[in-house]
């Protein structure tokens, strides 16, 4: 494959639909990183993945993985990725033992010592049909799957959606383990932003079709801070470093401000993922 020090680079990419469009969206996904792909429902995030994987035509624009153009080397590149929908993707009257004879019948590196390795791990049954198999033990096989192959790059839309949490976090550990390999990557959307801040190195925020922050997750959560003040206080803050105003009453205020550095004489707390999200998307609405 084409040596690139990225797994994903996305540049331009324009996807028109009738009410909806993907708007010149650009980002990179360094190898051996972590990518958490954040925003509404139907900010676009299911639209891009589609068009990574060239499951969708693009109006415009230019997709390259490992290096390699994604619709003139797509075969070479499928071999060497593996995709996590949050809906299974197998024929539900199958069961796991028969997806062990149909991939390696696909996968050139499909090993069924890791695969079976996996599915005990994951105390998953090798002959009950999936349909009988519970959200929970279906994403667990779509996860087995996807890491019997040797693949460099996961492409994961949603793997811990409805899940509880001793099983998120089983799955979150199996991600963590496999980038312990610096070859490996993973491109994660998830509403999730608690299970993107435990494993994600870089956060990409698509809203209403436009990217509005591609960066280093610790760079984005350092530059973001809530400060807390009395509610004629908010006139003391630069308006330009305002992004929202989370709560606010006769009490006082929270204000979501994107210059964390910048020190104002009040009370500073730490903006998560979720608060940057939400206040990004509602903009100054609230002030």
């Amino acid at each position: 494959m084409t040596i690139s020090n990225n797994s994903i680079e996305v540049t331009g990419l324009v996807k028109n639909y009738d009410g909806f469009s993907l708007k010149d969206v650009s980002f990179a996904l360094p190898k051996g990183a972590v990518m958490g792909f954040i925003g509404q429902n139907g900010a676009g995030k299911t639209t891009t993945i589609k068009a990574i994987l060239n499951l969708i035509k693009i109006n415009n624009g230019q997709i390259k993985i490992f290096g390699l153009d994604n619709i003139t080397d797509e075969e070479k590149i499928k071999e060497n990725i593996s995709v996590v929908f949050d809906e299974i993707c197998f024929h539900e009257t199958m069961n796991a033992g028969q997806l062990n004879t149909v991939f390696k019948h696909i996968y050139k590196n499909w090993s069924e010592q890791v695969y079976l390795g996996y599915i005990e791990r994951f105390e998953l049954p090798l002959k009950k049909k999936i349909k009988a198999f519970s959200r929970g033990m279906k994403m667990k096989l779509q996860i087995a799957v996807a890491l019997s192959h040797d693949a460099k790059l996961l492409i994961l839309d949603e793997p811990t959606s409805g899940l509880d949490p001793v099983v998120r976090g089983e799955i979150l550990d199996v991600f963590m383990e496999y980038m312990q390999n610096d070859e490996n990557s993973i491109l994660i959307s998830s509403h999730l932003t608690s299970d993107l801040e435990r494993i994600a190195d870089y956060i990409t925020f698509i809203d209403k079709g436009k990217i509005l922050l591609s960066e280093s997750k610790d760079e984005i959560l350092e530059s973001h801070a809530i400060i807390k003040c009395g509610k004629d206080d908010i006139s003391k803050i630069d308006a330009v470093d305002i992004i929202g105003v989370p709560r606010i009453s006769e009490f006082g205020a929270e204000v979501l401000v994107k210059n964390s550095a910048k020190k104002y004489p009040f009370t500073y707390d730490r903006a998560g993922l979720d608060d940057i999200m939400r206040f990004y998307c509602k903009g100054g609405e609230n002030i």
